[in-house]
């Protein structure tokens, strides 16, 4: 039975369904509880933890991963083994790291992937180092760390193609367009980012495709191709609304702010709207990360008016709540623009 709860929760999560997979996680850890199955048990809050982070309870998950993680023996070397056959600590390691640079703490992300990392190279099988790439990836890249994020890249693509698996080749692919982006190079990232997309849709799976969308919508602005980005976010957009899949909800709708700013047919009123609507989730998600970056795009749009004042207003407290991670991107961009305000 957890096998068959563990499959069916596997497909509502990978093709996502947030609510089916919520009350599948749920039943796992239910029934795991009712018969004190300990093995079980860690993995029912891996499922329940990974349901509410992705459906935009980011603190709920990681409460959840907290558990798991706690209730496992850190110095013991042999993998605790889910119901697919992965290690569950090192794959609750890389979704806990995800759910703490959401929430505000990005130097205890890094710390949780290097953890998973150690671990899943040393003792998990294959299928658990390729997850652990993936999402460590996510986070050293949402660091700003873009050479490691690029090694890590390298080495989940090479893991794929040495096992053939479509599954992670595409996630590397998407991951490397975003990184190419990232890098300014706008036609190379449109193609990379848009293949990823094609191959990872023909696997079934939709989970994180509104995120990659908007990516993809913002590298098309770059190329002054408009219709094409407007497209692109607002498939994002919808596809959010249609799946529940809220843990990047905030920062879609920022950077269809940031789509409406340079877009000539769309324009302030409308970015200064969906900025308003980024900030609102953000706060109801506890979003830290996703708060300061809107923050810093509505701050900017406020300088731009003249209105330095309310510029500041909007990005001091975000900023000044953070305690650690001043190294990262987006807190080093958000302090250069508060010491610009403040001249």
């Amino acid at each position: 039975m957890f096998s068959l709860l563990n499959g069916l929760w596997t497909a509502n999560i990978v093709s996502f369904n947030g609510d089916a997979a919520c009350g599948l996680a749920a039943e796992f850890l239910t029934r795991a509880k009712n018969q004190s199955a300990a093995g079980p048990i860690v993995d029912g809050h891996r499922l329940v933890g990974t349901s509410l982070l992705m459906a935009g309870d980011i603190a709920g998950g990681r409460a959840h991963f907290d558990r798991g993680i706690g209730l496992g023996d850190p110095t013991d070397r042999n993998p605790l083994v889910t119901s697919t056959g992965g290690d569950t600590r090192v794959v609750m390691l890389g979704f806990r790291s995800v759910a703490l640079w959401l929430l505000g703490y990005p130097k205890a992300a890094l710390a949780d992937t290097d953890q998973a990392l150690g671990r899943a190279r040393e003792i998990t099988p294959v299928g658990t180092l390729m997850h652990t790439l993936s999402w460590t990836t996510f986070v050293q890249i949402l660091c700003g760390h873009y050479m490691t994020a690029s090694a890590l890249v390298d080495e989940l693509v090479a893991l794929a193609d040495e096992k053939d698996t479509a599954f992670w080749k595409a996630w590397g692919r998407m991951n490397k367009g975003w990184l190419v982006a990232l890098a300014g190079k706008a036609s190379d990232a449109v193609r990379v980012i848009s293949s990823g997309l094609a191959a990872w849709r023909a696997t079934e799976a939709t989970m994180c495709v509104p995120f990659y969308l908007s990516c993809l919508a913002t590298v098309y602005v770059q190329l002054g191709q408009f219709e094409e980005a407007q497209r692109a976010i607002d498939e994002a957009i919808t596809m959010t609304e249609k799946t529940s899949e809220r843990w990047f909800e905030a920062e879609i709708h920022r950077m269809a702010g940031e789509i409406a700013l340079k877009s000539p047919e769309e324009g302030v009123a409308k970015a200064e709207a969906y900025f308003q609507h980024a900030l609102s989730v953000a706060r109801s998600q506890h979003a830290k990360s996703w708060e300061l970056r809107t923050a810093v795009s509505l701050a900017r749009l406020r300088r731009d008016q003249g209105k330095c004042d309310e510029a500041r207003d909007v990005l001091t407290p975000v900023y000044a709540w953070f305690a650690e991670g001043f190294d990262t991107c987006d807190l080093k961009e958000a302090k250069t623009l508060l010491d610009e305000l403040t001249q």
